[in-house]
This record gives C-alpha cells, sequence and structure tokens, in this order.
C-alpha cells in the first residue's frame, strides 16, 4: 500500500438534502458513521472476531485511505463461522448509544433487503433509496453501518448460480407479502437455511464472497473471490484510522468493480478514474444527524 500515500486528494463536498437552507453533507454523514465503525471495531477487537470492509469501503482504503467522497454508507462483512459470536458480542458489548438489527434479534427484519445486519447510531434518522421493502423494524431508522455474512462459494458456477437463484425466486413472495404488511418469517427462515447449508457444503471451496442471500446482483456477474485474496483480513489506513479489510485489497476490488477503478498516475498527481457525472451519494434519501425525526416532507 505505500505506492498510495499520496492518494488523497482535496474532497470537494456533495450535499444529500437540505430544509430551510441548512444542508447536509456527505462528509458529514461520514464522520457520524466513523463512530459506529470505531464502536464495531473496539466490540471485535475485545472479543477477538474478525471484520473486514467490503464493497465501496474497500476501494475507497485503496483510492483515498477513507470513504470514497461521495459514498454515504460503510460497508462490513463478518465470516459465518463467526456470527453468532458477533451477534452475541453485540448484546454484551455494544455501547448505549448505538443498536443494532437483524433477523436472530427481530424477525420484522428484512435478511434479502441488503445486508444481514444493520447497526445503527441512536438520536438520528436516515431514510434509504429503498422502494421494495421498508425498514420494519420498531427499534429505529438511525444512521447505520451494513453487516454482511462472508460464506463459502462453490468453485462450480453452474452450482452457485443454481443455490442464487432457488433463493432469487422466493424474492418477489418475500417482497409481496411485505408490502401487503404481512411478515414472511418462513420464507426468510427458508432462504437463511439454504444460504447457511451451502455455504457449509462447500467450507473446503477455495472462492469465498457476502451471503447469497443478497440478491440485488447481477446474473452471472456476482462478486466471487479467491479465499487467498480475501483471508487473512488485514489492518489498513482509513480515516486516521486502522480498519480491517482484504488480504490482497487491490485483487479483491478490481474483480469487483473493474481494472480501472483504482486510481491513476499522471505524472503528476493521482486521478479519479470514475466519470464525473457518477460521482454522487445514491443510498440517502433523507437524513437527520441531530434528531430520530426526517428532515424532509413527505
Amino acid at each position: 500500500m505505500e505506492k498510495y500515500n499520496d492518494c488523497i486528494q482535496e474532497r470537494q463536498d456533495y450535499t444529500i438534502c437540505e430544509k430551510n437552507g441548512e444542508i447536509v453533507t456527505v462528509r458529514q454523514l461520514q464522520l457520524e458513521v466513523l463512530t459506529i465503525m470505531d464502536e464495531i471495531h473496539r466490540v471485535c477487537e475485545k472479543n477477538h472476531i474478525k471484520y473486514a470492509l467490503i464493497a465501496g469501503s474497500a476501494l475507497g482504503i485503496v483510492n483515498y485511505k477513507g470513504f470514497i467522497p461521495w459514498d454515504d454508507d460503510i460497508d462490513v462483512c463478518v465470516e459465518r463461522k463467526d456470527w453468532k459470536k458477533f451477534i452475541d458480542a453485540l448484546n454484551k458489548d455494544l455501547g448505549e448509544d448505538f443498536y443494532f438489527q437483524c433477523f436472530e434479534n427481530d424477525k420484522r427484519f428484512n435478511p434479502i433487503a441488503g445486508p444481514s445486519m444493520k447497526i445503527r447510531k441512536k438520536n438520528t434518522f436516515i431514510e434509504e433509496t429503498n422502494f421494495l421493502l421498508k425498514n420494519r423494524c420498531k427499534s429505529g431508522d438511525g444512521i447505520f453501518v451494513d453487516v454482511i455474512i462472508y460464506d463459502n462459494m462453490s468453485d462450480n458456477k453452474f452450482v452457485d448460480e443454481l443455490n442464487r437463484t432457488l433463493i432469487k425466486i422466493i424474492v418477489p413472495f418475500i417482497v409481496l407479502l411485505d408490502n401487503l404488511h404481512i411478515n414472511p418469517i418462513p420464507l426468510k427462515k427458508f432462504t437463511n437455511y439454504i444460504s447457511e447449508r451451502y455455504s457449509k457444503k462447500h467450507e473446503n471451496s477455495s472462492l469465498a464472497s457476502q451471503t447469497i442471500s443478497y440478491t440485488w446482483v447481477k446474473f452471472m456477474h456476482e462478486p466471487v473471490f479467491p479465499k487467498k485474496d480475501v483471508y487473512p483480513f488485514k489492518l489498513y489506513d482509513f480515516e486516521g484510522r486502522k480498519f480491517y479489510s482484504f488480504n490482497n485489497i487491490e485483487n479483491v476490488v478490481k474483480k469487483w468493480y473493474g481494472p480501472n477503478c483504482v486510481k491513476k498516475w499522471n505524472g503528476k498527481k493521482w486521478v479519479e478514474t470514475l466519470p464525473i457525472e457518477k460521482r454522487k451519494p445514491k443510498h440517502t434519501v433523507d437524513l437527520n444527524l441531530h434528531g430520530s425525526e426526517r428532515i424532509r416532507e413527505k
């Protein structure tokens, strides 16, 4: 990572929402989300649990040693084998300013909506860009860090797609029932069972990735990586802190986002390769960092 010492560039600020002339920016959200990430790191270190920053958060490590300037969330993974231990650790040690939501502690949680868990901050509010599955948990809508289970993946692409397709067939029924305000607990349990069984069956494979219960990925283009690139998790610089991510982080992000996702050196400075029109926050509709009420009018 030494060659990325100079990657952090001057950051343009990005607006999330505005009311009565008060602008809430991506950077303000990032700094608050960091307090959640600090707490996750503390709990994991205390309980000897390994985690890793993934997806855009991992790309941020490579390109910025922190957040991508327009990224409005953090994504973290925990291995399947540590999942129950992780939940137990949160129940025991999570600070009083935070709370978490997952299917294991609230059957209203939708594990196929994206993450396997959300760890949230009290006395804040966020509304996500999510038109199909709303947060049904009554504990709150605070700002969050997404946590996703990392599983073993089959070395056979056909077997992998077959198991994913089975869950994708179930998802429309979960979405339909949820929007009718019927909690499809048996279907949620079945998707969890399929993904857990799948991971255990392929524990000796050479590949790993986010659980197949996460269905919002392109067919035949799911981000699956060699275990030697994923494990063991290593510490990297992130916003002046040390957080864990993939073993060979550049190999993973290039496979995830393409070979041109890493910043280029033009002889004078590092250049961001993503087109300007795509540099915008995409997960947040409304945000209140100083209370649990929404800012925007419905």
